[in-house]
């Protein structure tokens, strides 16, 4: 049973975007099925992912409830895909771009959108799954992919490191002109505290919202400080410390040699996996 943790955490953290409520969810369905009475199940593997998926769902519509009084932006919760996890397949987690991405649909269409696209999964195997028909799960499908306007699940370009050491040679210059250069027409910074520390309530958005906020944080409270780099759902990330305490985590995407999008997880709660 423990063969199969991975898996099953891996559909449950992209079902919900939070690797500790994924963990949480794996472990309740295996400690209920260790403890189970009754009949011999014949397919151990097929119970468990019915389990998971299903109990991923459910818990995915109660943190959208809580999504509602958030203060600020709700960003999904990172982990790291440089480094190997027990509780994890790393080439199952999904891109950090595809996860925000897919907050804009409902949990039954993000699960079945995950299980065609990034699992392979057929409709007829969806269905039995999920307790559909499989005509539904093709509708579901259809649903969510209109709601993304037909994005793929991709492969992360690989980020060349020369484009990280760029971004923090220029942002160290002081010299936002040269910052802008680097920005693409529609970059969105999006930030998320959490209501418990500092943050951007709202997104920045196109190049001199974006300069501007990036370079005034940068130069109020991280000049002098030393990042860490690493890889965070297959994007580039730097992680800044405070005493020895995660308290930033910049995901960075890049898109035809320019930044893109650059999400600022600030939330401690959402950082918990990288203290570990």
């Amino acid at each position: 049973m423990n063969s199969l943790r991975q898996l099953l955490t891996s559909y449950a953290y992209n079902i919900l975007g939070s690797y500790e409520e994924a963990r949480d969810v794996v472990q309740d369905v295996m400690l209920e099925m260790v403890n189970r009475s009754g009949g011999e199940i014949e397919n151990e593997k097929a119970y468990l992912t019915r389990s998971v998926i299903n109990r991923a769902i459910n818990a995915r519509n109660r943190l959208q409830k809580m999504q509602s009084g958030y203060p600020g932006s709700w960003l999904p919760e990172p982990v790291a895909t440089e480094t190997a996890d027990a509780d994890l397949n790393q080439k199952d987690i999904l891109s950090y771009s595809l996860m925000v991405l897919l907050e804009k649909l409902d949990a039954r269409q993000r699960a079945v959108f995950i299980l065609k696209e990034a699992f392979s999964y057929e409709h007829e195997e969806i269905a039995e799954v999920l307790d559909i028909s499989v005509e539904n799960s093709r509708k579901i499908l259809s649903r969510a992919r209109t709601a993304l306007q037909n994005e793929e699940i991709k492969q992360t370009a690989q980020t060349p490191a020369s484009y990280l050491d760029k971004y923090i040679e220029t942002i160290r210059s002081r010299d936002v002109k040269k910052l802008e250069q680097l920005l693409s027409n529609d970059i969105v910074v999006v930030s998320d505290g959490g209501g418990k520390v500092r943050a951007a309530l709202n997104p920045l958005v196109g190049i001199e919202s974006a300069s501007l906020f990036l370079s005034g944080v940068f130069h109020k409270f991280y000049n002098g400080t030393e990042p860490v780099r690493g890889w965070v759902n297959h994007h580039p990330a730097l992680f800044y410390y405070h005493n020895e305490q995660l308290v930033t985590c910049m995901i960075f995407e890049w898109r035809d040699g320019l930044l893109h999008r650059v999400y600022i997880m600030r939330n401690p709660d959402k950082l918990v996996s990288f203290r570990k």
